[in-house]
Formats: C-alpha cells, structure tokens, sequence
C-alpha cells in the first residue's frame, strides 16, 4: 500500500482536513499515511462505521508498552492514565476517577462559570477600538479557569501551561514535545504534593486521599498521569471547541440569527459544532496488538499505529446527509466528538456546561459579533490530534 504523505500538504490540510479525508474514504476504510507530527508512519481509519467499529475494537491497545520500538514517538504524559491504559487497569483508574468527578460536582460548577464569562466578557468589551481576539479573550482563559477551579489550582502559570500544552500535543519537533512534557511533569509533581501537604474540596485533594473499600487509590505516579489528562484534556478539548463553534456561527451568519431568534436551540447547536468542527481531529494513539482486518486491508500487528479520524466520521454522508453543511437544527446526536467505547471523554458533560454558558452570554452580550479576518488567513494549530484556530480575531460595538 502506497503512503500518503499528509506532512507535505502542509497549511492547506491542517486548515481544512475534510477533503483529502473525504477522497480517501471514497477509496477504502484504511491508509498507510506519513504524520505532520515528526513524520511518523500510522494507519489512518477513515469513514463513520470503520471509525466507530476501530475506536471499540480490544486488538487497537491504549497502552504505550505495545507500541512498536520503531515507533519515532513517544508518550508526553506526566504518568500513566486513562487515555494509555487498557482493561483492566483502564476499568480501575475510570471507577477511581468517575466516583469523584461527578455529575453533582460538574452542575455546581455552572455559576463559576457563569461568572468567569462574565468577568471574561466585561473585559473584552472594554476594549476601545470594539476588537479582540476570541481565543485570548474567552476560548482560552475561561476553561483553564474552571479546570484550575475544579482541580484547586488558582495559582497555575497560564501563560507557561499553555505553552506545554501546545508544544507537547503540536509541536512536529520531538525533541521539542519531549522538553514540553518535562516541564509539565516537573510542574505537575509540585502541584500534586502540595495538594497532598495541603488538601481542600477540589477534585485534585479527593483523587489523592479517595480510596476503594479494599484500600485501592492512585499511586503517586497515576496522580501525576491524572493531573495532566485533566489538566491538558480538560481545557483543550472546551478551548477548541468554543473557538471553533464561534467560527462556524460567523461564518453562517443565517445559523447565528437563527439561534438569536431562538435560544432553545443552543444544546444542539453545540452538538453541531460539536460534529461539524469537532476540537479533535483524532483521538489519542492506538496500537495494535494483533493483524486487524478493516475492509479489505490487515492492518498487521506487533505495535503499528492506528489513527481514526474522527473529523472524517462526523462529516460521513452514510452517517449525516449533506455533511458539509452547518445546520444547528440537524440531528446530530452520534457524533464522535467524545470518541467511542470505554474510552469516551468523560469531561464531556463539563465541556458542554462551559460551551452552554460561554456561547449564551457571547450571543447574549454582543448582539453584532462579526469577524475581523478573512476565513482563509486564520492560521490552525498544527498537528493531527487537536484541531483550532491559533487565534480568531473579531469586532463588535461597544
């Protein structure tokens, strides 16, 4: 099978994915392709059921020991967590995790976050020449926020956490993913004992002293892991999302009136931005553990890395007709935003809290929202796994 080498389609795939993943869904469910991310190998699944069915299968393992030596990557996580672990240990760290962040800790978050948006808003509109840029001003700072919130983390160097994230998740230079992932964990260690040291209500404090009735908690290294995976999921799965919702809404403006005119439409106008610009482009890695038939290829086994599409999914027209199209009325439910199977973001319900909050006051607050930059020169985060704008400019009146 013949690579495709998606690292040379530079800016213009990394702006706008959808149409090479659409002619190679019209050529089969499976392609060997060469990564933006330091030009490694992986097998790409593409198409709505190969998608669903690969994010579901048990011979596609999470666990980073299983992937193949030659593999030019590596984890960047502070320690091992959900999202790099496979039943059993998967099943213990979720039970661990789920009995603490629940539903009820999720809706007492709402007037934070209210509040943040406010504050968030209050100045953006203050600005004297009515400009800002959307991520700077709201997609970015309210989630890291709410995630500083509910981990007890007030004092978090944004500045230099963004900076990891970015670098760690994005940056096509290993070496410099690998350096973002020190910093963090160096970090992320200080954060940990001194919330050992010093417990409060957070959900940081009770992951650290919550046990099992056989004793069962998280060692000082599934912390670490876990601190990162709500640290760094936590906050860029709602920045992108956010940022990207913002952007299809202004660039339909006839969807944006519509749902002025109508606020109960909102939960599914974010389901829609949810799938018709998802903030992940794919999930996280894959790797197979056995040769995996998808259509008419084997994937073979002994570690290969495997990719989904997930943005390819959401815009399937066997999934959802006319998928190109951002309809806030279409039935959107199934959408793989939150990915599939046992691995499903379990953030999901707090993502779409914080997107319910921000997009109702924005629309709410700024009643001539418009953008401040052609679609075509707004430049995207790079890399395959998150998928956003750097930046979005925009107007209003004061």
């Amino acid at each position: 099978m013949d690579i495709v080498d998606l690292a040379a389609l530079g800016e213009s795939f990394t702006r706008d994915p959808y149409p090479v993943y659409a002619r190679l869904r019209a050529q089969g469910p499976v392609h060997r392709i060469r990564m933006p991310e330091g030009g490694a190998s992986a097998w790409l699944v593409v198409g709505y059921e190969a998608g669903r069915a690969a994010l579901a299968d048990p011979r596609l393992s999470k666990d980073w020991s299983k992937a193949s030596p030659d593999l030019p990557l590596g984890a960047v996580s502070s320690g091992p967590h959900m999202l790099r672990a496979d039943p059993p240990d998967h099943t213990r760290l979720r039970k661990l995790v789920a009995r603490e962040f629940t539903t009820r800790r999720v809706e007492e978050l709402a007037p934070r976050v209210q509040k943040t948006t406010d504050a968030l808003l209050d100045r953006m509109l203050a600005a004297p020449d009515g400009r800002a840029d959307l991520v700077e001003a709201l997609s970015f700072p309210l989630p890291i926020a709410v995630i500083c919130e509910l981990l007890g983390v007030p004092g978090l160097d944004q500045e230099s956490f963004r900076t990891w994230s970015n670098d760690a998740l994005g940056a096509s230079d290993p070496e410099l993913r690998k350096a973002a992932a020190a910093s963090m964990a160096q970090y992320l260690a200080t954060l940990v004992e001194g919330k050992r040291q010093q417990p409060g209500e957070d959900l940081m404090s009770a992951l650290i002293h919550s046990s099992e009735e056989d004793g069962d908690r998280l060692s000082r290294e599934e912390l670490l892991g876990m601190a990162w995976l709500l640290l760094v999921a936590g906050h860029e799965t709602t920045v992108n999302l956010i940022s990207n919702g913002a952007l299809a809404l202004l660039n339909h403006p006839e969807q944006l009136a519509a749902l002025r005119a109508d606020p109960s439409l909102m939960d599914n106008a974010i389901e829609e931005m949810l799938r018709y610009e998802g903030p992940l482009e794919t999930p996280t890695f894959r790797f197979t553990t056995e040769p995996v038939s998808i259509g008419d290829t084997v994937v073979p086994g002994g570690g290969e890395l495997v990719l989904v599409a997930l943005a390819d999914a959401n815009r399937d027209p066997a999934r959802f007709p006319a998928p190109d199209r951002f309809d806030i009325t279409r039935d959107a439910r199934g959408h793989m935003a939150f990915g599939h199977g046992i691995h499903h973001c379990l953030g999901a319900p707090l993502a779409r809290l914080e997107a319910r909050i921000a997009f109702s006051t924005l629309l709410h607050r700024c009643a001539d929202l418009t953008l401040d930059i052609h679609p075509a020169a707004i430049t995207w985060r790079p890399g395959m796994m998150i998928h956003g704008p750097r930046s979005l400019p925009v107007r209003f009146t004061r």
